[in-house]
């Protein structure tokens, strides 16, 4: 592997890009303030601006890291942050990726967290080498279940109670996509059988 940072990556609709500490208003107020976008997360619902702040000044401190990876979903139609997606957890050993992402409620069911998903999958795949990429959801939470498998991520199961987010206890349901299947897909896309 050959770790690279935050890169922007750019797709149909969006830029994925680092975060600056101005974007703790549009923060704020498109997800990180409604709790229904919190509802499934492992981190409390923002109270003020002054906390997204706080927030993006401790992310902004861990870009100068190579194997730091994490952007703000801007979509382009209104030039504004309104989601987040980031590797939350890795094991450069095993050469795996665990990632993390949300949107604002606003823009549900709109395809832009799969865009959004299937990006970061390329770019960590292609750009940085990992070999498996994985993600979990609260099995009372469908609709992100439903993200990574329109990414090509397969199911591999459920742990009981193995998990916690603010709801609290919770069943975790892991998907994961593999290098190769990654290829696979891309091939299908562009060499169809």
């Amino acid at each position: 592997m050959k770790h690279l940072g935050t890169q922007m990556i750019e797709t149909e609709r969006l830029i994925l890009r680092r975060y600056s500490p101005k974007d703790a208003q549009a923060m704020y107020e498109n997800w990180a303030s409604d709790d229904e976008v919190t509802k499934f997360l492992m981190w409390p619902t923002h109270s003020s601006v002054q906390v997204s702040e706080n927030v993006l000044n401790d992310w902004a401190g861990h870009y100068a890291e190579e194997d730091y990876y994490h952007w703000a979903i801007v979509l382009k139609e209104i030039d504004m942050p309104v989601g987040d997606i980031a590797v939350v957890g890795q094991n450069d050993l095993a050469q795996s990726a665990h990632i993390g992402y949300c949107i604002g409620r606003k823009w549900w069911h709109r395809g832009i967290t799969s865009e959004a998903l299937q990006a970061v999958i390329g770019y960590l795949f292609d750009q940085i080498g990992f070999l498996r990429i994985e993600s979990r959801h609260d099995p009372n939470n469908p609709h992100s279940g439903a993200v990574m498998r329109k990414c090509g991520m397969k199911y591999e199961g459920t742990l009981r109670q193995s998990d916690w987010n603010n709801q609290g206890i919770c069943d975790a349901v892991w998907y994961a996509i593999l290098a190769d299947e990654h290829i696979s897909e891309r091939e299908k896309t562009f060499f169809p059988t």
